[in-house]
């Protein structure tokens, strides 16, 4: 498929189903990390835009508003919503890539997940129908009790930079479908496919209120956001020391959070694996995947040492190979990171390694050929120590770091040495062992034989610093309901706790 030739979209915030310009009327500059030029501007919301959306959202949920639809009714409109982005496939693609940076056909393969996350969920507001009113078994006759599940209410999501629609569909498709009015604020690196999916709401007729997108800071928008009296939860995913902030404030009115925070995965690799190209693979998709900004990065190669060289050559060998490229050319496999922030950010931490002792085995700066641009080569360290930054803090970005182990307890510690948990990973043709693995992992994912492949049907999430909550699945569909205890009394007999007084 040709990649469309695309300007960026002149867009306002999407509150009530408008277009509307930010009170404050200021805007801030989208950058291509390819490029480093300025390709556009996007509205920056402040706290005055911010209670003016949540209003919007708790219009649209009150009496006789999106809150009271039926789950088949809310499902009409997650699968239109559904077929206007497969419709725009391209453009949003190619709207993602130079926008973040990650090559096109990664971007694409997202807007695919986005399309089957939206109909996913379209299947579970349906079935929502026959079971928002679960009979509870008693043991006492003379009493009845269902369980009714209903909307939580007004929900504040604020999403990443690294998918940024696959993220904010994450959050808003299931928040949709089980009838909540959500605001939702991406991240101010990556916004504009998600103000495309305000146009695609208002083309579909989505009620107005029901969705609100607000650009802008974090400290001017998603702050006011969290903090908000009339804002019933917050779902989050992003950094560590954000989400302790998130937490904090969210805690002044005892308002739930869902929390998807970093994290520093391993990948366990054993001398039994049948195919060394194989795992190798899996090890470089685990950690480069996405330019290597992903949450759940398998970035800590802990490897048996009986096989260690032989399979570091064959790595060095293959990361030698990958394309880094315009993330818009053919067969790009590595693009430019998203900002020259986290540029600085990735080198500084490759430099402070290489100081504290370790050996940069391969890449740690620039590509030659490419001369603007984040670009970092694909980087690989080994002699690391697990005293070293590197091995402890997440990177976020292409940087494989490595240990060797020579017993089956040496490998789990070194697993679950670190404050994260949400991924790890374990290649082994010797499945008791993986196992055994599985429960020892510190972490809320396991990958067997592979690293990073995600499905919306299971749950998502993490323990430790990794945060709590769940997303995909019914889990996340969980998120948003309030689960309400009815009890009738159906009985004749009198309760007959006091003594009635004598009849006259």
């Amino acid at each position: 498929m040709a990649i469309p030739n695309m300007q960026i979209p002149s867009r306002q915030l999407f509150i009530d189903g408008e277009w509307r310009e930010p009170v404050k009327k200021n805007r801030l500059p989208v950058i291509n990390p390819a490029t480093e030029e300025i390709i556009g501007y996007i509205p920056a919301a402040t706290a005055e835009d911010v209670d003016i959306a949540v209003k919007a959202a708790r219009r649209a949920h009150g009496r006789n508003g999106w809150g009271s639809t039926t789950g088949a009714q809310r499902a009409k409109f997650l699968r239109a919503i559904a077929a206007k982005v497969l419709e725009k496939r391209p453009e949003l693609a190619t709207l993602e890539t130079i926008d973040n940076g990650k090559p096109w056909f990664e971007a694409a393969s997202d807007i695919d997940d986005v399309v089957a996350c939206f109909e996913y969920y379209a299947d579970l507001a349906e079935a929502l129908d026959s079971k928002n009113k679960t009979e509870v078994k008693l043991h006492l006759d003379s009493f009845k009790t269902h369980v009714y599940k209903e909307p939580l209410g007004v929900v504040g999501l604020i999403t990443p930079w690294n998918y940024p629609l696959l993220m904010t569909t994450w959050k808003v498709a299931p928040a949709l479908a089980a009838g909540c009015a959500a605001v939702l604020k991406p991240s101010e690196l990556a916004s504009i496919t998600s103000l495309e999916l305000g146009e695609i709401c208002r083309e579909v007729g989505l009620p107005p209120g029901a969705l609100n997108i607000l650009t802008g800071l974090g400290h001017e928008a998603g702050s006011p956001l969290v903090s908000h009296p009339d804002v019933d939860k917050i779902a989050f995913t992003g950094s560590g020391p954000t989400g302790i902030k998130i937490m904090t404030a969210a805690a002044q009115l005892v308002k739930p959070v869902t929390l998807e925070l970093g994290g520093k995965s391993p990948i366990v690799v054993f001398d039994d694996i049948p195919n060394i190209d194989i795992a190798v693979e899996w090890t470089l998709f685990g950690c480069f995947w996405t330019n290597g900004q992903i949450c759940s990065a398998t970035s800590r190669l802990i490897i048996q040492d009986t096989i260690a060289s032989q399979f570091l050559d064959r790595l060095l060998e293959w990361t030698k190979n990958i394309k880094i490229s315009d993330p818009l050319e053919e067969d790009c496999k590595l693009g430019p990171v998203i900002s020259r922030g986290q540029y600085e950010k990735v080198l500084k931490l490759i430099s402070t390694a290489k100081n504290e002792g370790a050996t940069i085995l391969y890449g740690g700066e620039r590509p030659q050929h490419l001369k603007k641009g984040y670009y970092i080569q694909p980087t690989i360290i080994t002699d690391v120590d697990t005293s070293m930054e590197i091995w402890k803090e997440e990177v976020f970005g292409p940087v494989l770091c490595v240990k060797t182990f020579k017993t089956e307890e040496e490998a789990i510690e070194l697993a679950n040495d670190t404050k994260y948990g949400l991924g790890a990973a374990i290649l082994s043709k010797d499945l008791d062992r993986c196992e055994r693995f599985t429960k020892a992992f510190q972490s809320g994912i396991v990958w067997i034989n592979c690293s990073q492949p995600c499905f919306w049907q299971p749950p998502w999430g993490g323990k430790k610093r990794s945060g709590f909550g769940r997303e995909l699945g019914e889990w996340s569909l969980e998120n948003y309901l309030n689960i309400k205890q009815v009890t009738q009394y159906v009985s004749d007999e009198p309760w007959a706790f006091y003594k009635s007084p004598s009849k006259l």
